[in-house]
């Protein structure tokens, strides 16, 4: 079939409406403008067919029959850029036009590529919407323009493609809304009121309910814990027993040291009766004498270690520690600790802010614990004490200790429970609180 030959009019509607039906069922501006491209072919046989989207006074190419999209910019795209704007410049209103170098001298720079890339004639096919704004622009290179037939059966096709277009495009700048100046300068106003608005510093840290007088317990001597006396968090009075360490050792040594001053008192002894009648051995006596009073004292250190294997609750309270399997056995040296007794009637907050979240706090600053076993109904309290070096706590992370008081005396407030405690510092902006952190993560790197 060729232009020259007229096509059958059932035939050519039955092709019209395949290709409007091509067009509704397009879900994206490029499927429709690649079946705009390509489909048209065996009504009319063009070189080739472009397809252009209008943005105001620039023109987008979305498809060029027989690709995909162009990716590329080749010697004949940079030459088409310019060539478009000029073809649409000629086509002033809403209908089809022909254009041929004969009847419209294009500009030279623009009719050297015309005569290098082009054919003999363009059909410029405008597309607008209902309100005549140009959404795109069909070009089909000819070596004929075509029939008069085919114009007149197209119109409707194009008025469809047209239909579909502003339907696209009205879906996709709903999905992609973007403000426009005026919009966009009131935008930026509100959010920088909004950043001065004075916002109160927070910050949330790990919080474990302790006790504000607890004494801690430790070990007085080297040794092997043998047995614990108590359970945990079991009440204990002053002079409980809490712990005994294995009395083994220092019994041995206590029965070897009393025999080695039985012996130093028997050579003084003896050393005494023979100074009566050797006068040399009056000599060895202060030797022998202070030779026993070092064995005496070695055994009196050895016994008093051995009344200090047991040790006794110092005062009232609540015996503070884990599983006393975990003690039980394991050697202790001097000063270790091994449990707390503390106070469970004066309850206390103790926070580890990490370095990382630290905010400016004084001492008199509000705390709210939110505890994991009693998240509805959170403790108040004020900050007591705040540490000025940050140490590593038992999870590993660099965090100040801080303490704080619990308002009044509620019951759920039972010494080991963990929750979350929300610190509040002074009042800043909105813009310094939110940008706090990438700042000073920014002057660290940057070294300003």
């Amino acid at each position: 079939m060729t232009m020259n030959e007229p096509l059958p009019h059932p035939h050519l509607l039955l092709e019209l409406d395949a290709l409007r039906d091509k067009a509704m069922a397009a879900d994206s501006l490029n499927t429709l403008a690649f079946s705009m491209a390509n489909d048209l072919y065996p009504l009319l046989a063009f070189h080739q067919a472009l397809v252009f989207a209008q943005h105001e006074s620039a023109l987008e190419l979305l498809s060029v029959s027989g690709l995909s999209r162009p990716s590329e910019d080749s010697p004949y795209l940079v030459w088409l850029r310019r060539a478009s704007r000029w073809v649409a410049s000629q086509v002033p209103d809403g209908e089809p036009v022909w254009l041929t170098q004969d009847t419209t001298p294009p500009p030279p720079d623009i009719a050297e590529g015309w005569s290098e890339w082009w054919p003999s004639g363009v059909w410029c096919v405008p597309l607008q919407d209902r309100d005549q704004r140009r959404l795109g622009l069909l070009l089909l290179l000819l070596d004929q323009e075509p029939p008069a037939v085919l114009r007149q059966h197209l119109g409707g096709l194009i008025q469809t493609w047209a239909y579909c277009w502003a339907s696209l495009v009205r879906r996709r700048r709903f999905g992609r809304w973007w403000p426009n100046r005026k919009q966009l300068v009131l935008g930026l106003l509100v959010v920088g009121a909004l950043l001065l608005l004075p916002v109160r510093q927070t910050a949330l840290a790990p919080t474990e309910i302790v006790s504000r007088q607890a004494q801690i317990i430790s070990s007085p001597i080297d040794g092997v814990i043998e047995q614990i006396q108590v359970r945990p968090n079991q009440p204990v009075d002053a002079g409980t027993p809490l712990f005994f360490l294995n009395e083994t050792t220092l019994r041995s040594r206590a029965e070897v040291l009393g025999k080695e001053v039985a012996v130093a008192d028997a050579e003084l002894l003896a050393a005494s009766q023979r100074a009566f009648d050797n006068p040399q051995s009056k000599g060895e006596l202060t030797l022998l004498e202070g030779r026993a009073q070092q064995r005496r004292a070695e055994l009196a250190a050895v016994q008093a270690q051995l009344k200090r294997t047991q040790v006794l609750s110092p005062r009232s309270g609540v015996a503070v520690f884990s599983d006393p399997n975990d003690w039980l056995g394991k050697p202790v040296v001097t000063g270790e600790r091994i449990m707390q007794v503390a106070d469970p009637t004066q309850p206390a907050m103790l926070i580890q802010l990490a370095v990382a979240d630290a905010i400016a706090l004084e001492p008199g600053a509000e705390v709210t614990l939110f505890l994991t076993a009693y998240p509805l109904t959170p403790l108040k309290g004020k900050i007591l004490e705040t540490s000025y070096q940050a140490r590593p706590s038992d999870e590993g992370v660099v965090a100040y200790r801080l303490l704080a008081s619990i308002d009044g005396t509620p019951e759920h407030a039972r010494l080991g429970l963990h929750g979350t405690a929300k610190l509040y510092g002074g009042r800043v902006m909105l813009g310094y609180y939110l940008l706090r952190r990438p700042l000073a993560t920014l002057r660290a790197w940057s070294g300003w």
